[in-house]
């Protein structure tokens, strides 16, 4: 069996491989794969992708929109919340979440068009 997507020699850009190394033993890796892992999960990325299309949702809202109990619904947000994707407020008896920030919503919207263009290209 042949495989096309392998290089079949080994040859090493050693200046690029250091450059790179030097580059991501700076970054938190482990960080940034929890906020993909949080959101490889389907119900997750449909409560992130209403977080996107409004500033803030109640709980019951969004358990209303990915058709959920509203305890799985507020596990959710929670989880997203404690890994710093989402921020709540409480008004009364009620209780509202957002995205944390610009990037989040970005990273968002940019999975979806990317999802998109995918679908184009078929």
């Amino acid at each position: 069996m042949k495989h096309d997507d392998i290089c079949e020699i080994t040859c090493v850009d050693d200046v690029k491989v250091k450059r790179v190394k030097e580059s991501l033993a700076q970054k938190n890796t482990m960080s940034v794969s929890q906020i993909f892992k949080a959101l490889s999960d389907d119900t997750r990325i449909k409560i992130a992708y209403a977080l996107s299309e409004e500033d803030e949702l109640c709980v019951c809202d969004v358990a209303n929109i990915v058709r959920s109990t509203t305890a799985t619904a507020s596990h959710h947000l929670r989880l997203l919340r404690n890994l710093g994707l989402a921020k709540y407020r409480k008004e009364g008896k009620l209780v509202f979440y957002s995205l944390d920030d610009e990037h989040v919503r970005q990273l968002i919207q940019i999975a979806f068009a990317h999802q998109m263009e995918g679908k184009a290209h078929e």
